[in-house]
């Protein structure tokens, strides 16, 4: 008899790829959106990339701040992937309010896949929830760390990730055992995306063009598909049982040498592309003035190197590199006129 999967956030950049791998995984889906108009959308973007098993997919109108419909939701379903975040990046957010809402969302998800009698949860969680209060250079970061919610220069998404998944296993623990929970931390994800949707990490290529100086600062990259296999593999495997996966690439990347992957690759933007650099103690300066260089600065600080063997040994996974993943993500903005 095929499972039924309940993937939350149907309309997200990485949930349709996770839905895509479900799908050819012989899986059904159950996608939540907010709002249900929004399904011919999902459906037609999933169609114009010739997935399949489109009969398998059903939606079901759900919203993480709100009590209403979870139960009815959980119905037949055999396991569940939490994906969305009830939670926006804006300058006008409050930090307390996107840990509040992060945290009382995924706590709303687990308590009703509790009374459904659901074990399996996969949950996405964030690379910043593992790698930025690492600062010891002796050892590679690894599943085993954890940042400091008072973490300098850790953004309000980020802290609100955090404290989303320290409150899962949490949950977990007082579960008695009955919730099987795994996370899956990636870094930022590049890649294709299905539709003209990108997520918040495409600005991080974006903001390679047409600038003067490019910031000379590490980043820790992963393709999206990548990170939805992981998702299914962790599913099909018991050994991912109670565990977290950093979702990563086999080494992180410079901003410069993004731009010369992009450079070197897709010659027509190359004009663009500033070969002038912002050296890191600039960066650092700058951070005591300018938020988004106080983020720079603190990736300066963390250990560069961060492990993904967990997820190749544990789930025979294998990431694409870095180069598959910003050359799909150019070309994603370039298709939807956003570069």
């Amino acid at each position: 008899m095929t499972e039924t999967i309940l993937v939350t956030g149907a309309t997200g950049f990485l949930a349709k790829h996770v839905i895509e791998a479900l799908l050819k995984n012989e899986y059904a889906v159950r996608g939540t959106l907010r709002d249900l108009s929004k399904a011919a959308a999902v459906q037609a973007t999933l169609a114009a990339n010739h997935i399949p098993h489109l009969d398998r997919l059903s939606f079901v109108a759900l919203d993480l701040t709100q009590d209403a419909g979870w139960d009815d939701a959980m119905r037949g379903i055999d396991a569940v992937m939490s994906v969305a975040a009830p939670v926006f990046v804006n300058g006008e957010t409050a930090t307390s309010t996107m840990t509040t809402a992060a945290t009382d969302g995924t706590l709303r998800l687990l308590k009703a896949a509790d009374r459904a009698d659901i074990r399996r949860m996969i949950m996405t969680a964030n690379l910043g929830a593992v790698a930025f209060s690492q600062f010891d250079r002796s050892r590679p970061t690894t599943e085993v760390d954890w940042t400091d919610p008072e973490q300098v220069s850790l953004s309000a998404y980020e802290r609100s990730k955090l404290i989303a998944e320290q409150a899962a296993w949490d949950f977990a623990k007082t579960s008695g055992g009955r919730l099987q929970l795994t996370t899956i931390n990636p870094g930022a994800m590049l890649g294709p995306s299905l539709d003209d949707h990108v997520s918040g990490s495409f600005g991080i290529v974006a903001n390679l063009f047409d600038t003067p100086l490019i910031p000379n600062v590490p980043m820790h990259l992963v393709d999206v598909r990548d990170v939805a296999d992981l998702h299914v593999k962790a599913l099909q495997n018991d050994a991912a049982i109670g565990a977290r996966f950093i979702a990563v690439t086999d080494a992180a990347i410079t901003m410069p040498q993004m731009a010369a992957v992009i450079r070197e690759n897709r010659p027509t933007l190359a004009k663009r592309l500033s070969k002038r650099t912002l050296p890191g103690w600039l960066i650092r300066a700058a951070g005591h003035f300018n938020q988004q260089a106080k983020q720079g600065a603190l990736f300066l600080r963390i250990q560069p190197e961060i492990a993904n063997q967990h997820a190749k040994t544990v789930l025979s996974w294998r990431p694409r590199s870095n180069q598959e993943a910003i050359l799909a993500a150019v070309d994603s903005l370039q298709k939807a006129g956003k570069l």
